[in-house]
């Protein structure tokens, strides 16, 4: 498309060219326009001008298209339409939609959240098409820059860890989908609940066990290992491996203790023969937030979805939610 050669064309002349050719006659054309017959008569000129061609011919019974004027009155109408369009407030008709709508999520939430609005989000929007993407260091990066549509990603609230929502790239927006703790699964006959039922369960305890921990956005920390370097302590990391299954399946054949959202726990714990036990020291609770581009506060579609996904989650997991 040449961009230069559009900008020179007056887009009001294509509205007379339309009328022209629907009505074969100045006159009538003139009076649909609320015009005067000697100004459609000068935007017929122009238009003659800008496409060089004659494109009516007057006869005795009005104006005669030429073949170019009858070539272009076969793509004139959808044209205008097109451009119609883009003066219309925007619109999202969920039932007949076909957008496509691109996520990127921490791997807990495809167990955590999802179940809760995918079904009834396809329900209402059966044409949608949603492609997810696991959420890496460059996540945000895809948030800024429109790659994705939306992001579900763990909120960290220590001031010393990698994801903190009060720091994100300008422009990028959140709503908290509920709260969380963290909570340790170890294997069913672990040697460590036996010290649990003598009530010897602490801090010293816990970081004397080596540990398996999931990598988070290319980081062996987690908000928990920044929190007790504050305080000069540091967990034994055995372990470190990509996703939550897999930390599950080897803390289930280890003797290695796994700490993690507890909503998850539940799902590891139908898998596998784990025991769940609390963290044995106080430690602030995590969220899970939904991130956007404030670009697309007030499109109807991003709208619509960021609502269903948020008035999908159980009143019993949703926090006190808003937004920033």
């Amino acid at each position: 498309m040449n961009l230069d050669n559009l900008a020179r064309i007056d887009l009001n002349l294509l509205v007379t060219l339309q009328v022209l050719l629907e009505e074969q006659s100045v006159t009538r054309a003139a009076n649909r326009l609320h015009l005067s017959q000697s100004a459609l008569s000068k935007s017929l000129n122009r238009l003659r001008d800008t496409l060089d061609d004659p494109l009516f011919q007057r006869t005795a019974h009005g104006l005669k298209p030429t073949a170019h004027a009858l070539a272009l009155g076969k793509v004139l109408p959808q044209a205008l339409q097109n451009l119609y369009q883009l003066t219309l407030p925007p619109s999202f008709e969920p039932a007949t939609s076909q957008r496509h709508f691109a996520f990127s999520m921490v791997e807990s939430a495809y167990e955590t959240l999802i179940p809760y609005f995918i079904g009834s989000l396809l329900q209402q929007a059966p044409q949608l098409k949603l492609d997810t993407y696991g959420w890496t260091e460059k996540s945000i990066y895809d948030l800024q820059h429109g790659q994705i549509d939306f992001g579900i990603a763990g909120r960290d609230i220590h001031p010393h860890s990698q994801f903190k929502v009060d720091d994100l790239a300008d422009g990028l927006q959140y709503q908290t989908l509920f709260s969380d703790n963290q909570v340790c699964l170890v294997r069913k006959d672990h040697p460590i609940l036996s010290v649990l039922q003598q009530g010897s369960w602490h801090q010293a305890a816990y970081l004397a066990m080596g540990h398996v921990q999931v990598r988070c956005e290319g980081n062996d920390w987690w908000a928990l290992d920044y929190f007790l370097a504050n305080s000069h302590h540091h967990r034994r990391i055995s372990t470190t491996v990509p996703d939550f299954y897999g930390a599950a399946s080897i803390c289930a054949h280890t003797d290695l203790i796994f700490t993690l959202p507890s909503s998850f726990a539940h799902h590891a714990q139908n898998l596998y023969p784990l025991v769940q036990i609390p963290l044995p020291f106080e430690f602030m609770p995590m969220a899970y937030v939904l991130l956007w581009h404030e670009r697309n506060n007030q499109d109807p579609g991003h709208e619509w979805v960021r609502q269903m996904i948020f008035n999908s989650i159980p009143h019993d997991l949703k926090a006190s939610a808003h937004t920033e």
